[in-house]
C-alpha cells in the first residue's frame, strides 16, 4: 500500500476516533486540513464555520495565504467559499483570475493572494450545512477526480463528527436542565410541607403562600423554597 494510501486511511481513523471519544472541535479541524493539504493535490487549505450567530468565521487554515484569501470573501461577502456554504454545492474554480464576472469584489483581492485554483467543498449533512472545506492550489486546472471524491469524504466525516458533538452537548445540556428543575421541585415540596406545619395550612395553601412571596418579591420560587428550607426566611 502507499504511503499516500496509509496517510488517508491514518486522517479517516483519526476523524473517526473523534465520533467516539472525547474532542476538541479545533484541534480536530486543524488535524483535517494539515492531512488535505499533505494529500492533495493542493498547496494550502482552510475551513470556514457557521458560527452560532449564522456568520461565517475562519475556524482553523494551514497558511496566512489560504486564511487571507478566506478572510477576503467574507469581507466581500461572496466567493467560491461563501458560495459553497450558500448552496450546498461544491465549487470549483480552475482559475481564480477568471472570476470577475461572477465575484467581482472577490476576484480584485484573489488576484493579490497568489494563489491559481480555488475547490470548495460544502461542510453538509443532509439540510444541515455548517461550512466549507478550502483547498487552494498554485497551479490552474480543477482538483482531479480521485482526490476531490477523498476530499468530500474527509469533510463528511468531520462534518458528522461536529453535528454529533453538538447533539451531545445539547443532550447533556437537556439532562442538566431536567435535574436541575427535579431538584427544585424537591425543595418546594420540602418547603410546602414547612409551611404547612408551621401555619396550620394544607400544602395548597403552603404553596399559594409561597408562590406569592417569590412573586411579591420577583425572586424565582425555587429560590424562595430553598431559603424557606434552609431557614433564611419565614413566611
Amino acid at each position: 500500500m502507499s504511503t499516500r494510501e496509509d496517510q488517508l486511511l491514518q486522517t479517516v481513523a483519526t476523524l473517526a476516533d473523534s465520533m467516539v471519544d472525547d474532542f476538541d472541535v479545533v484541534d480536530l479541524l486543524q488535524v483535517l486540513v494539515e492531512h488535505c493539504s499533505e494529500l492533495f493535490d493542493a498547496v494550502a487549505a482552510g475551513i470556514l464555520l457557521v458560527s452560532p450567530t449564522g456568520e461565517l468565521e475562519v475556524i482553523v487554515s494551514t497558511s496566512e495565504r489560504s486564511e487571507f484569501v478566506e478572510m477576503m470573501q467574507l469581507r466581500a461577502g461572496e466567493g467560491p467559499c461563501v458560495e459553497a456554504v450558500a448552496t450546498g454545492r461544491v465549487v470549483s474554480v480552475e482559475d481564480l483570475r477568471n472570476v470577475a464576472d461572477r465575484w467581482p469584489k472577490f476576484a480584485a483581492d484573489a488576484s493579490r493572494s497568489g494563489f491559481a485554483s480555488l475547490h470548495a467543498i460544502p461542510m453538509r449533512l443532509r439540510e444541515s450545512i455548517i461550512g466549507s472545506l478550502n483547498l487552494f492550489r498554485d497551479r490552474v486546472g480543477t482538483l482531479n477526480e480521485p482526490d476531490a471524491i477523498a476530499a468530500k469524504a474527509l469533510a463528511d466525516i468531520a462534518t458528522i463528527s461536529i453535528l454529533q458533538q453538538r447533539l451531545v452537548e445539547e443532550s447533556i445540556l437537556t439532562q442538566g436542565q431536567l435535574q436541575r428543575a427535579l431538584d427544585s421541585r424537591v425543595v418546594i415540596e420540602q418547603a410546602k410541607g414547612y409551611v404547612a406545619q408551621s401555619r396550620g395550612l394544607d400544602m395548597d395553601g403552603a404553596f399559594q403562600l409561597i408562590r406569592s412571596q417569590a412573586r411579591s418579591t420577583q425572586t424565582r420560587l425555587s429560590v424562595v423554597a430553598e431559603d424557606i428550607v434552609t431557614g433564611r426566611l419565614t413566611v
